[in-house]
């Protein structure tokens, strides 16, 4: 057996599927990957859901829809082996990509998706000084309160009217002076 040197890095990949097969095709490719014990190659499989809210006889109902009908997004290292393994499950109809050669999503689509959550780097932390760069506030300098990276927000003591207001804002609407 030769050791790979580099290992491979899993890539999200999607997957073109018949039109509402998307939820059989993802357990049909769990139920092969624990079969085949195939987990280092193929690591998550992803029918992307939104909640949507209906009315109906007045009153709200919240049912969960398909973000992208046909495709489902799959995690995996890109092997000849999990190549066929995905190309062959039962309702999949091809990679999504030019010909043979699936192509993965970068990581400003896998972003943007909300496939998969990213930990912002943050240059700021608790007391320190720093400007509002976007939102109504734009401009206004602070200093960092609390910083809730589950809920993704920052709590910022900002001086309005000649007194120090807390708000809340977004992680990324904010920089270190």
């Amino acid at each position: 057996m030769v050791v790979n040197e580099m290992p491979e890095i899993a890539k999200w990949y999607v997957v073109h599927t018949y039109s509402g097969y998307e939820n059989k095709v993802k357990a049909n490719l769990e139920k092969i990957v624990e079969n085949r014990s195939m987990h280092e190659h193929i690591l998550d499989i992803v029918v992307p859901m939104e909640e949507q809210i209906e009315i109906k006889d007045g009153k709200k109902k919240a049912t969960l829809r398909k973000v992208f009908p046909g495709y489902v997004l799959v995690k995996m290292v890109m092997t000849d082996e999990s190549w066929y393994v995905v190309r062959n499950t039962r309702g999949v109809t091809g990679f999504v990509g030019p010909g043979s050669k699936p192509v993965p999503l970068t990581d400003e689509e896998v972003r943007t998706m909300g496939v998969e959550e990213f930990a912002p780097m943050l240059d700021y932390e608790v007391n320190d000084n720093v400007r509002v760069i976007s939102g109504p506030l734009e401009n206004f300098i602070g200093i960092v309160e609390d910083i809730n990276m589950e809920k993704k927000k920052v709590r910022v003591a900002v001086s309005m009217f000649g007194r120090e207001t807390p708000v809340e804002l977004e992680l990324t609407q904010i920089q270190k002076l």
